[in-house]
Protein backbone atom coordinates (compact mmCIF):
# COMPACT_ATOMS: atom_id res chain seq x y z
CA UNK A 1 0.00 0.00 0.00
CA UNK A 2 0.80 3.96 -0.38
CA UNK A 3 0.56 6.36 1.90
CA UNK A 4 -0.84 9.24 -0.18
CA UNK A 5 -1.21 12.93 1.22
CA UNK A 6 -1.38 16.33 0.24
CA UNK A 7 2.89 16.80 0.40
CA UNK A 8 3.34 13.40 -1.67
CA UNK A 9 1.03 14.87 -4.60
CA UNK A 10 2.47 18.38 -4.26
CA UNK A 11 5.95 16.89 -5.09
CA UNK A 12 5.38 13.62 -6.91
CA UNK A 13 7.07 11.35 -4.34
CA UNK A 14 5.98 8.09 -3.46
CA UNK A 15 6.31 8.19 0.31
CA UNK A 16 5.76 11.00 2.84
CA UNK A 17 9.33 11.11 3.73
CA UNK A 18 11.68 14.19 3.31
CA UNK A 19 15.79 14.22 3.99
CA UNK A 20 16.19 17.53 6.02
CA UNK A 21 19.06 19.56 4.80
CA UNK A 22 22.39 18.81 6.81
CA UNK A 23 24.46 21.98 5.50
CA UNK A 24 26.93 22.76 5.65
CA UNK A 25 27.63 18.95 4.77
CA UNK A 26 27.42 17.67 1.54
CA UNK A 27 24.29 15.50 1.27
CA UNK A 28 24.32 14.57 -2.63
CA UNK A 29 24.75 10.64 -2.49
CA UNK A 30 22.53 10.71 0.11
CA UNK A 31 19.70 13.27 -1.86
CA UNK A 32 20.19 10.62 -4.52
CA UNK A 33 19.39 7.69 -2.18
CA UNK A 34 16.36 8.81 -0.60
CA UNK A 35 14.72 9.81 -3.79
CA UNK A 36 15.64 6.09 -5.58
CA UNK A 37 13.85 4.78 -2.45
CA UNK A 38 10.64 7.28 -3.03
CA UNK A 39 11.24 9.88 -0.44
CA UNK A 40 12.56 13.61 -1.45
CA UNK A 41 16.25 13.85 -1.17
CA UNK A 42 17.82 17.54 -0.46
CA UNK A 43 20.54 19.00 -1.38
CA UNK A 44 22.06 21.00 1.46
CA UNK A 45 23.57 24.37 1.04
CA UNK A 46 27.24 22.92 1.72
CA UNK A 47 30.70 24.23 2.29
CA UNK A 48 33.79 22.78 0.06
CA UNK A 49 35.75 20.65 2.71
CA UNK A 50 38.00 19.98 -0.46
CA UNK A 51 39.49 22.89 -0.33
CA UNK A 52 41.68 25.03 2.54
CA UNK A 53 39.82 27.70 4.63
CA UNK A 54 42.14 30.15 3.06
CA UNK A 55 41.11 29.31 -0.47
CA UNK A 56 36.93 29.04 0.69
CA UNK A 57 37.31 32.24 2.20
CA UNK A 58 38.79 33.66 -1.29
CA UNK A 59 36.74 32.52 -3.67
CA UNK A 60 33.45 34.10 -3.22
CA UNK A 61 31.07 31.54 -5.57
CA UNK A 62 32.13 28.27 -3.68
CA UNK A 63 29.07 27.42 -2.18
CA UNK A 64 27.36 28.28 -5.48
CA UNK A 65 29.93 26.05 -7.62
CA UNK A 66 29.29 23.25 -5.19
CA UNK A 67 25.54 23.39 -5.38
CA UNK A 68 25.92 23.58 -9.33
CA UNK A 69 28.20 20.65 -8.96
CA UNK A 70 26.18 18.59 -6.80
CA UNK A 71 22.54 19.33 -8.82
CA UNK A 72 24.14 17.93 -11.93
CA UNK A 73 25.86 14.17 -10.16
CA UNK A 74 21.73 14.24 -8.60
CA UNK A 75 20.23 14.61 -12.47
CA UNK A 76 23.14 11.98 -13.55
CA UNK A 77 21.82 8.93 -11.27
CA UNK A 78 17.94 9.78 -10.82
CA UNK A 79 14.99 10.31 -12.34
CA UNK A 80 13.12 10.81 -9.33
CA UNK A 81 11.97 14.48 -7.57
CA UNK A 82 14.39 16.35 -5.05
CA UNK A 83 15.03 19.71 -3.42
CA UNK A 84 17.64 21.87 -2.28
CA UNK A 85 18.11 23.88 0.92
CA UNK A 86 19.50 27.67 1.18
CA UNK A 87 20.59 29.20 4.61
CA UNK A 88 19.06 32.79 3.80
CA UNK A 89 19.92 34.08 7.53
CA UNK A 90 21.43 37.92 7.40
CA UNK A 91 25.02 36.79 8.72
CA UNK A 92 25.32 33.88 4.96
CA UNK A 93 26.51 35.89 2.97
CA UNK A 94 26.43 33.98 -0.50
CA UNK A 95 22.62 33.31 0.42
CA UNK A 96 21.45 36.10 -2.34
CA UNK A 97 24.07 34.72 -4.94
CA UNK A 98 22.57 31.42 -4.36
CA UNK A 99 18.96 32.81 -4.61
CA UNK A 100 19.41 34.34 -7.79
CA UNK A 101 22.13 32.11 -9.25
CA UNK A 102 20.43 28.61 -8.40
CA UNK A 103 16.46 29.21 -10.05
CA UNK A 104 19.07 30.70 -14.03
CA UNK A 105 20.64 27.22 -13.10
CA UNK A 106 17.67 25.11 -13.21
CA UNK A 107 16.11 26.73 -15.71
CA UNK A 108 18.81 26.27 -18.37
CA UNK A 109 18.72 22.50 -17.73
CA UNK A 110 15.70 20.75 -18.79
CA UNK A 111 16.09 17.43 -16.46
CA UNK A 112 16.56 19.89 -13.69
CA UNK A 113 13.92 21.78 -14.16
CA UNK A 114 11.85 18.40 -14.41
CA UNK A 115 13.17 17.09 -11.39
CA UNK A 116 13.77 19.54 -8.71
CA UNK A 117 10.35 20.53 -7.07
CA UNK A 118 11.49 21.76 -3.85
CA UNK A 119 12.99 24.77 -2.36
CA UNK A 120 13.94 24.97 1.07
CA UNK A 121 15.19 27.69 3.12
CA UNK A 122 15.56 28.49 6.52
CA UNK A 123 17.52 29.92 9.45
CA UNK A 124 16.54 33.23 8.28
CA UNK A 125 13.90 35.42 6.10
CA UNK A 126 11.33 33.29 3.52
CA UNK A 127 11.30 36.28 1.23
CA UNK A 128 14.80 36.69 0.19
CA UNK A 129 14.23 33.64 -2.47
CA UNK A 130 10.82 34.39 -3.76
CA UNK A 131 11.86 38.14 -4.27
CA UNK A 132 14.35 37.41 -7.12
CA UNK A 133 13.50 37.68 -10.54
CA UNK A 134 14.89 34.07 -11.22
CA UNK A 135 12.99 32.40 -9.14
CA UNK A 136 9.72 34.02 -10.14
CA UNK A 137 10.73 33.32 -13.81
CA UNK A 138 11.26 29.80 -12.77
CA UNK A 139 7.97 29.45 -11.16
CA UNK A 140 6.16 31.48 -14.16
CA UNK A 141 7.97 29.15 -17.27
CA UNK A 142 5.80 26.24 -15.57
CA UNK A 143 7.94 24.49 -13.15
CA UNK A 144 6.32 22.73 -10.70
CA UNK A 145 8.89 23.72 -8.01
CA UNK A 146 7.58 24.50 -4.32
CA UNK A 147 8.88 26.95 -1.71
CA UNK A 148 8.68 25.90 1.94
CA UNK A 149 10.85 27.47 4.89
CA UNK A 150 11.56 26.13 7.95
CA UNK A 151 9.27 27.39 11.18
CA UNK A 152 10.89 26.56 14.41
CA UNK A 153 8.51 28.75 15.72
CA UNK A 154 4.54 29.72 16.04
CA UNK A 155 4.98 33.36 14.78
CA UNK A 156 7.90 32.53 12.41
CA UNK A 157 4.98 30.52 10.55
CA UNK A 158 2.61 33.65 10.26
CA UNK A 159 5.43 35.23 8.61
CA UNK A 160 6.25 32.09 6.32
CA UNK A 161 2.05 32.46 5.64
CA UNK A 162 2.43 35.89 4.97
CA UNK A 163 5.11 35.57 2.09
CA UNK A 164 2.94 33.38 0.31
CA UNK A 165 4.87 30.05 0.68
CA UNK A 166 3.95 27.10 -0.85
CA UNK A 167 4.34 24.98 2.69
CA UNK A 168 6.17 25.13 5.95
CA UNK A 169 8.85 22.95 7.50
CA UNK A 170 7.49 22.92 11.55
CA UNK A 171 10.53 21.85 13.47
CA UNK A 172 10.77 21.62 17.23
CA UNK A 173 13.15 22.03 19.43
CA UNK A 174 13.81 18.10 19.17
CA UNK A 175 15.85 18.40 16.49
CA UNK A 176 19.60 18.42 15.50
CA UNK A 177 20.89 21.86 14.27
CA UNK A 178 19.74 25.18 14.72
CA UNK A 179 16.73 25.68 16.98
CA UNK A 180 14.75 28.74 17.86
CA UNK A 181 14.79 30.40 21.18
CA UNK A 182 11.23 29.61 21.91
CA UNK A 183 12.42 25.87 22.46
CA UNK A 184 9.22 24.25 21.66
CA UNK A 185 8.52 21.09 21.22
CA UNK A 186 7.67 19.56 17.85
CA UNK A 187 4.58 17.90 19.20
CA UNK A 188 2.90 21.67 20.94
CA UNK A 189 4.18 23.55 17.95
CA UNK A 190 2.88 21.17 14.89
CA UNK A 191 -0.82 21.47 16.95
CA UNK A 192 0.00 25.53 17.43
CA UNK A 193 1.04 25.24 13.56
CA UNK A 194 -2.06 23.12 12.08
CA UNK A 195 -4.75 25.16 14.71
CA UNK A 196 -3.89 28.11 13.47
CA UNK A 197 -3.01 27.70 10.11
CA UNK A 198 -5.34 24.88 8.99
CA UNK A 199 -4.68 24.80 5.26
CA UNK A 200 -0.90 25.22 4.79
CA UNK A 201 0.64 22.25 3.66
CA UNK A 202 3.01 21.04 6.64
CA UNK A 203 6.53 19.21 7.02
CA UNK A 204 6.91 18.11 10.78
CA UNK A 205 10.61 17.69 11.84
CA UNK A 206 12.25 17.12 14.83
CA UNK A 207 12.24 14.00 16.29
CA UNK A 208 11.21 11.40 13.98
CA UNK A 209 12.95 8.35 13.05
CA UNK A 210 10.49 5.77 13.15
CA UNK A 211 7.35 4.81 11.68
CA UNK A 212 5.35 5.36 14.96
CA UNK A 213 7.11 9.43 14.79
CA UNK A 214 5.42 9.04 11.29
CA UNK A 215 1.82 7.92 11.91
CA UNK A 216 1.97 10.19 14.83
CA UNK A 217 2.48 13.68 12.24
CA UNK A 218 0.00 12.37 9.84
CA UNK A 219 -2.56 11.84 12.11
CA UNK A 220 -2.28 15.27 13.72
CA UNK A 221 -2.44 16.67 9.84
CA UNK A 222 1.18 16.90 8.34
CA UNK A 223 1.32 15.84 5.07
CA UNK A 224 5.07 14.22 5.36
CA UNK A 225 8.34 13.80 7.67
CA UNK A 226 11.55 15.47 7.79
CA UNK A 227 14.34 13.69 9.19
CA UNK A 228 17.97 14.11 9.53
CA UNK A 229 19.75 12.22 12.13
CA UNK A 230 18.40 9.19 10.71
CA UNK A 231 19.71 9.72 7.01
CA UNK A 232 22.96 10.62 9.02
CA UNK A 233 23.11 6.72 10.54
CA UNK A 234 22.75 5.35 7.14
CA UNK A 235 25.08 3.49 4.44
CA UNK A 236 24.95 5.71 1.66
CA UNK A 237 25.09 9.29 4.00
CA UNK A 238 28.33 10.86 2.98
CA UNK A 239 28.46 11.37 6.66
CA UNK A 240 32.56 10.51 8.12
CA UNK A 241 31.68 7.07 9.71
CA UNK A 242 33.07 8.05 12.78
CA UNK A 243 30.43 10.43 13.31
CA UNK A 244 27.58 7.86 12.00
CA UNK A 245 28.42 5.29 14.27
CA UNK A 246 27.86 7.82 17.45
CA UNK A 247 24.05 7.39 16.77
CA UNK A 248 23.22 3.71 17.36
CA UNK A 249 24.44 3.39 20.89
CA UNK A 250 23.64 6.96 22.04
CA UNK A 251 20.91 8.51 24.39
CA UNK A 252 18.06 11.12 23.78
CA UNK A 253 19.88 13.00 26.73
CA UNK A 254 23.23 12.91 25.07
CA UNK A 255 22.64 15.97 23.21
CA UNK A 256 22.14 19.52 24.49
CA UNK A 257 21.75 23.13 23.21
CA UNK A 258 24.39 25.29 22.67
CA UNK A 259 25.10 28.25 20.42
CA UNK A 260 25.85 27.98 16.97
CA UNK A 261 26.23 30.46 13.87
CA UNK A 262 22.91 31.61 13.75
CA UNK A 263 21.51 31.08 17.29
CA UNK A 264 21.08 27.81 19.65
CA UNK A 265 21.75 24.88 17.81
CA UNK A 266 21.74 21.24 18.99
CA UNK A 267 24.32 19.29 19.22
CA UNK A 268 25.84 16.30 20.62
CA UNK A 269 27.69 16.72 23.83
CA UNK A 270 31.74 16.44 23.22
CA UNK A 271 33.74 18.85 24.18
CA UNK A 272 32.98 21.39 21.62
CA UNK A 273 29.66 21.84 22.62
CA UNK A 274 30.87 22.10 26.33
CA UNK A 275 32.13 25.54 25.48
CA UNK A 276 29.62 27.15 23.70
CA UNK A 277 26.86 27.25 26.62
CA UNK A 278 23.34 28.18 25.12
CA UNK A 279 22.55 31.65 23.76
CA UNK A 280 19.96 33.32 25.53
CA UNK A 281 18.33 35.72 23.57
CA UNK A 282 18.25 36.87 19.80
CA UNK A 283 19.38 40.03 20.79
CA UNK A 284 22.34 38.88 23.13
CA UNK A 285 23.24 36.13 19.75
CA UNK A 286 23.74 39.77 17.61
CA UNK A 287 25.57 41.48 20.58
CA UNK A 288 28.05 38.64 20.35
CA UNK A 289 28.08 38.65 16.63
CA UNK A 290 29.42 42.27 16.52
CA UNK A 291 32.23 41.18 18.61
CA UNK A 292 33.23 38.16 16.74
CA UNK A 293 36.48 38.56 14.80
CA UNK A 294 37.77 36.58 11.21
CA UNK A 295 39.89 34.76 13.03
CA UNK A 296 37.20 33.42 15.98
CA UNK A 297 34.93 33.03 12.27
CA UNK A 298 37.72 31.39 11.09
CA UNK A 299 38.43 29.07 13.95
CA UNK A 300 34.34 28.13 14.66
CA UNK A 301 34.37 27.13 10.48
CA UNK A 302 37.11 24.90 11.25
CA UNK A 303 34.67 22.70 14.02
CA UNK A 304 32.89 21.79 11.28
CA UNK A 305 35.63 20.79 8.79
CA UNK A 306 37.20 18.70 12.04
CA UNK A 307 33.95 16.94 12.38
CA UNK A 308 33.61 16.33 8.52
CA UNK A 309 37.12 14.51 8.59
CA UNK A 310 35.91 12.41 11.57
CA UNK A 311 37.24 14.17 14.77
CA UNK A 312 34.16 14.17 16.89
CA UNK A 313 35.92 15.28 19.86
CA UNK A 314 36.78 18.66 18.86
CA UNK A 315 34.20 19.11 16.23
CA UNK A 316 30.56 20.28 16.13
CA UNK A 317 28.61 16.78 15.92
CA UNK A 318 24.98 17.90 15.28
CA UNK A 319 22.04 15.46 15.94
CA UNK A 320 18.67 15.13 17.26
CA UNK A 321 16.97 13.61 20.18
CA UNK A 322 16.36 11.28 18.20
CA UNK A 323 19.46 9.44 17.98
CA UNK A 324 18.09 7.75 21.30
CA UNK A 325 15.31 5.88 19.28
CA UNK A 326 17.96 4.76 16.16
CA UNK A 327 19.66 1.55 16.87
CA UNK A 328 21.60 0.93 13.34
CA UNK A 329 23.29 2.33 10.66
CA UNK A 330 21.28 0.79 7.36
CA UNK A 331 20.20 1.72 3.78
CA UNK A 332 18.30 4.38 2.90
CA UNK A 333 16.36 1.67 1.12
CA UNK A 334 15.39 -0.39 4.23
CA UNK A 335 14.95 3.11 6.71
CA UNK A 336 12.20 4.42 4.23
CA UNK A 337 10.37 1.37 3.99
CA UNK A 338 10.45 0.03 7.77
CA UNK A 339 9.27 3.54 8.74
CA UNK A 340 6.40 3.48 6.34
CA UNK A 341 5.60 0.01 6.79
CA UNK A 342 5.37 0.75 10.49
CA UNK A 343 3.49 4.05 10.11
CA UNK A 344 0.72 1.62 7.83
CA UNK A 345 0.24 -0.25 10.60
CA UNK A 346 -0.11 2.38 13.18
CA UNK A 347 -2.77 4.13 11.04
CA UNK A 348 -4.46 0.73 10.47
CA UNK A 349 -4.65 0.03 14.01
CA UNK A 350 -5.63 3.32 15.32
CA UNK A 351 -8.49 2.91 12.59
CA UNK A 352 -9.98 -0.42 13.77
CA UNK A 353 -10.62 1.34 16.76
CA UNK A 354 -13.12 3.88 15.60
CA UNK A 355 -16.63 2.16 15.80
Amino acid sequence: MVIETNITKMLGIKHPIIAAPMGPFNTTHLTVAVSEAGGLGVISHASDFEKSIKESMQDRERTLKVMKRDMEYVVEHTDKPFGFNIRTSRVQIDAPLLCKEIPKFIMENPKLKEQCVYAITSAGSSRVLPQTKSFQKLKESGSNIKHFHVAPALWLAGKCADTGVDGVVVTGTEGGGHQSYEEVSTLVLLQQVIQKYPDLPIVACGGFATGQGLAAALSMGAGAVAMGSRFIASVESEFHQTYKEIVPPAKAQDTILATGAFGPIRLWKNPYAATHPKVGSKEEKMAMEKKTTIEEFLKESKAYRLIYEGNTEDGAVLLGQSIGIINSIENVSDIISSIVNEAEKRLKSVYSNIK
